[in-house]
């Protein structure tokens, strides 16, 4: 082979490697739990089914745990102290996204205040073996809030934009789905308003999204969008739709990305 050819063929090796996405650097399972919401469906109730979700998780030992908002269903110091108390027992990290319950409907400052002094960040990304996550504030998406929807979303898409030009795969996690059945659909209480819903899928689209975890509907819900996994799960709380308690547990693999449900011992809807 000639040096000319020889080169070429570099070119084309290395355009390769920086152009085409990126998989998962190893193989792990993470979990999915939607809603502890402690006092939807009965304070106690709730405790008893977050504490065994716990144990569950613990004797599992996925890499880390995620929860897709509504922590409590009444946010104030004695459900949070409930709350942090119960997630304390867990023993792999876990990352909180924020519901409705936990900033209200139309969050406002003081709400916000409170959630980021008692909880943490509302929205923020971490890594783990080569994948990244992006948790969101939906409330930021679903209502418009002065100083901070703008702000989040601009953060959102330069975030998205940032990894995208490192190739790595992404999941996005927030409390509100995107949609419940089609795209298109009207706006309704378990929705985003449909010119933000078109410009996040269309960022979900552009980038290497890979997958959308959310929560909110109480009832499991699970399409696809442009090959792009779109997961609310089972509630530890309170299920309309009878499906028991649990939680789900993702496997990610280099060329697959997998769920499946995983009910509480001991209890049923």
């Amino acid at each position: 082979m000639s040096i000319k050819s020889c080169i070429y063929l570099l070119l084309i090796l290395l355009v390769s490697a920086f152009s085409s996405p990126k998989k998962a650097s190893e193989s792990f399972v993470f979990v999915q739990l939607c809603d502890t919401q402690l006092g939807m469906g009965g304070y106690e109730h709730d405790i008893k089914t977050f504490k065994q979700a716990v144990k569950q998780i613990n004797d599992i030992k996925p890499d880390f745990a995620v929860i897709c908002g509504d922590l409590v269903n009444n946010a104030n110091d004695s459900s949070y102290a409930d709350f942090k108390s119960i997630l304390s027992e867990l023993k792999v990290p876990c990352y909180l996204a924020p519901g409705n319950h936990d900033v209200g409907n139309i969050p406002t400052d003081a709400t916000l205040k409170y959630y980021r002094k008692v909880i943490g960040k509302d929205y923020f990304t971490f890594q783990n073996k080569g994948v990244a996550f992006v948790v969101t504030n939906t409330q930021l998406w679903k209502a418009n809030v002065e100083n901070e929807s703008v702000k989040h979303h601009q953060w959102f898409k330069n975030t998205l934009d940032s990894l995208s030009t490192s190739n790595v795969p992404i999941f996005v996690m927030g409390h509100y789905p995107i949609f419940l059945k089609t795209p298109e659909e009207k706006e309704a209480y378990f929705n985003l308003p449909i010119d933000n819903r078109r410009e996040i899928l269309s960022l979900l689209k552009k980038n290497n999204v890979k997958a959308y975890l959310s929560g909110h509907t109480h009832e499991t819900l699970i399409n696809n969008f442009e090959n792009i996994q779109m997961v609310s799960g089972e509630t530890t709380s309170k299920n309309f739709d009878k499906r028991p308690y649990g939680f789900r547990l993702w496997t990610v693999n280099s060329d697959s990305i997998s769920h499946k449900f995983v009910p509480l011992e001991k209890y049923q809807n």
